[in-house]
């Protein structure tokens, strides 16, 4: 009778391929759609513009060229910002890494184009006393920051507000 009883449970049958792809397919459809939902909930799609604000905002000659010429520059003596010429330099230690940066100054009132001179002549001079351990990491670039802010303000008594630097790069 143990033998007999023994036959009668069915064996437990595997999941089959077939089945296990289709769950793994709606799954990713599920996961898809609601990714699909969540960023048009996020980030809705911009309003199209008509046709005629189109043609409007377009410049008559279509050139991106010229389209770029219409847009005034940031850094212009009327808006008080000198862009200093690129300052290139070798570091004090290890003097085989240089590093190149461009700086713009902000001034108050009117830009003096003399002093800036002065001012670029200064960071120069003073990059190649700036060793490469000193300028290292997030916390190395803010000292470089306000000590070139320092050395700004000492130089122009106070009429530069504010040193923008435009790039840095230690190679």
């Amino acid at each position: 009778m143990a033998e007999e009883a023994q036959g009668d449970v069915p064996e437990k049958k595997k999941p089959t391929l077939v089945i296990t792809i289709a769950a793994i397919a709606v799954l990713t459809l599920l996961a898809g759609g609601g990714g699909w939902l969540v960023g048009n909930m996020l980030a809705p799609p911009p309003a199209e513009k008509p046709a005629e604000e189109v043609a409007k905002a377009e410049p008559a000659g279509g050139a991106e060229g010229e389209a770029g010429q219409d847009v005034p520059h940031i850094s212009t003596e009327a808006n008080g910002i000198v862009l200093l010429d690129p300052i290139t330099s070798n570091l004090a230690y290890p003097s085989d890494n240089r590093v190149r940066l461009e700086v713009a100054l902000m001034f108050r009132g009117a830009p003096d184009v003399a002093l800036a001179e002065e001012i670029h002549q200064d960071i120069l001079a003073y990059m190649r006393t700036v060793s490469l351990q000193q300028v290292q990491g997030p916390r190395g670039f803010q000292y470089l920051r306000e000590d070139l802010q320092e050395r700004v303000d000492l130089r122009s008594e106070g009429r530069v507000t504010n040193v923008m630097f435009r790039t840095f790069v230690i190679e």
